[in-house]
């Protein structure tokens, strides 16, 4: 991405996460890419307690707007297209409130020391995150983790949960 594409998204994301803040909604990723003659925007949000049609709605209304009184300081006059989306289970847990946001679900933690774990989210807090492996208890600190991952289960029953 040239530098111009990197301070777009920038000035994107700085005027966006007021507004979208004010609907409870955290900006998780903003990016910018060529498509043809236009400009593709994707812009990924999150809330607690899962993201709805309904909140993916207002997101766009409230960047739509936002673009269109800012139109020629924030993305220029190349004509683009908007899409407003979830983050993604496939997105990596790197914020305390990625963890908060997925309790309750499997994860694969790779620590710094090479280990890695996985186990059942049960509990998070701004320092590291609780989870069962294979019956036990084990703390994890958020300094300790180079990547983690949600792990996606296709068997998992209502039982389970």
């Amino acid at each position: 991405m040239s530098n111009r594409q990197d301070t777009t998204r920038d000035r994107v994301e700085a005027a966006i996460t007021g507004p979208l803040s004010d609907l409870g909604l955290d900006v998780e990723a903003v990016e910018l890419s060529p498509a043809g003659k236009r400009r593709l925007l994707r812009v990924a949000v999150d809330t607690d307690g899962g993201l709805t049609l309904d909140d993916v709605a207002d997101a766009t209304r409230a960047i739509s707007a936002v673009l269109d009184d800012e139109a020629s300081t924030v993305m220029g006059e190349q004509p683009y297209t908007l899409e407003v989306t979830s983050r993604g289970v496939d997105r990596p847990l790197t914020l305390p409130r990625h963890w908060r946001r997925n309790v309750g679900r499997l994860v694969k933690v790779v620590l710094a020391d090479g280990t890695t774990v996985t186990g059942r989210l049960t509990g998070s807090d701004d320092a590291g995150a609780e989870l069962e492996v294979s019956g036990s208890a084990r703390t994890v600190a958020f300094d300790e983790v180079t990547k983690a991952l949600v792990q996606i289960e296709f068997n998992r029953t209502e039982e389970d949960a």
